[in-house]
């Protein structure tokens, strides 16, 4: 599985950015698409989660401000929607994929990370 991350960018405080991340390969095999991110001088965190199914999960810190989102016919690319950004929500975006452990056992991926940059 190979995921590549895109969208990131410069925006002012307020305003939305939509990250996506598409993934190639053998794409049947994820159960899970997670969004991380990596401030400087800071541990990367879960932002998001989407199951295969489509069940989602969040932290806490964009509960009510970022969706996550998954378009099966569309190489199963999963979007993170993100409104209402603020300054500290710049860092380094990760995709990041489990697998379905019954299909090919216990793997994970990471794709290229996407800087998004909010200014105050």
């Amino acid at each position: 599985v190979q995921l590549q991350a895109s969208g990131g960018g410069l925006v002012q405080a307020g305003g939305s950015l939509r990250l996506s991340c598409a993934a190639s390969g053998f794409t049947y095999a994820i159960s899970s698409t997670e969004w991380y991110r990596q401030a400087p001088g800071k541990q990367r965190e879960l932002v998001a989660t989407i199951t295969r199914v489509g069940n989602t999960n969040y932290a806490d810190f964009v509960k009510g401000r970022f969706i996550i989102s998954r378009d099966n016919d569309k190489d199963d690319t999963v979007y993170l929607q993100m409104h209402s950004l603020k300054p500290e929500d710049t860092a380094v975006y990760y995709c990041h994929a489990n697998s379905r452990p019954e299909v090919v056992g216990l793997y994970d991926w990471w794709g290229q990370g996407t800087q998004v940059t909010v200014s105050s």
